[in-house]
């Protein structure tokens, strides 16, 4: 039997709503979580809170050992492993908290582990296809925009968020560096090569005054109307020159990430470089594109050698 707790809810606002509401807090102010993956924190406990209440549960002090592998064997059944996943990884993120304020004396929780997720192997293009992508921009306003983004896209390897949130002040022209805000608000410093350089002056120089016209943006990359480009925007603009390059349709903003990592690695980077480079917290994330590279060398040994 559960050990229901008292009532405490005021309307729907639970004592576990509330306590939502702090863990969102210490989310955002000391692991520095952007709202959109708050979001998806809140979206995914909603669903076991959801659970509890059909127990009667709407406090901490009525989850014990059955409730949690309860819950667990119900995302077994209803949800995709990677669901499942990333539910029990926000759950058990979420009891620590409640562990640490004293709402639970126990973290039975952690003693139930997740599904092994398969890491599907990303798309990248070859460095042909990537020089058939940048190739498609033209001199307009918007086609040397266009052209120093995905530049600098594959340059650097940075997220469509960061690139489309990227400030003037951020840009370093002199020592081609870029102060790159990702995850969690982590800085990290990426060189960007020549070629990118020469892209982002005459869009800097031809363009930028031009959409900019009397609105003062400390964006770097601006939309038609003067203001900050949104990530939709620049995931059909990738779309639209990679139909006209005729590559595969599933080449995406994160494609040239994907690239970038990839064609450092068969040149011989070093992964810790790699991983620093892409803003990875875990080295098993950038693990992922030596993967990439054996399938690579798999393959040429395969085409090329006499008894492959």
């Amino acid at each position: 039997m559960h050990a229901r707790s008292t009532n405490t809810s005021t309307g729907n606002n639970t004592l576990l709503d509330r306590l939502l509401e702090q863990y969102r807090d210490i989310l955002s102010v000391e692991k520095g979580l952007s709202e959109m993956t708050l979001k998806a924190y809140t979206k995914d406990l909603k669903v076991y809170f959801k659970y509890l209440r059909r127990l009667g549960i709407d406090s901490p002090n009525g989850i014990d050992p059955e409730s949690t592998l309860r819950f667990a064997g119900e995302l077994k059944r209803k949800k995709h492993p990677s669901s499942q996943a990333r539910i029990l990884s926000a759950v058990k993120g979420f009891h620590r908290f409640l562990y640490r304020e004293r709402e639970i004396r126990r973290l039975d929780i952690e003693n139930i582990s997740a599904p092994k997720i398969l890491r599907k192997i990303p798309f990248v293009l070859s460095p042909f296809e990537v020089e058939l992508l940048l190739e498609q921009p033209d001199d307009s306003t918007m086609g040397r925009r266009d052209g120093a983004m995905l530049e600098l896209a594959y340059s650097t390897g940075m997220r469509v968020s960061e690139l489309c949130g990227l400030l003037l002040e951020q840009v370093d022209h002199e020592r081609r560096l870029v102060r790159v805000r990702g995850k969690g608000r982590k800085e990290r410093i990426v060189p960007y090569g020549t070629k990118s350089r020469d892209a982002m002056k005459r869009y800097l120089d031809q363009a930028r005054p031009k959409l900019q016209r009397s609105h003062v943006s400390p964006y770097f990359f601006l939309n038609y109307r003067g203001k900050r480009l949104s990530r939709i925007s620049f995931w059909k603009m990738i779309k639209k020159y990679a139909a006209r390059a005729g590559l595969p349709p599933g080449t995406t903003p994160h494609t040239l990430r994907h690239s970038f990592a990839t064609h450092l690695i068969e040149g011989g980077a070093d992964l810790r470089v790699v991983q620093e480079l892409l803003g990875h917290s875990s080295i098993s994330t950038t693990q992922i594109y030596t993967k990439l590279d054996m399938d690579y060398l798999l393959e040429v040994h395969r085409t090329f050698h006499p008894r492959g």
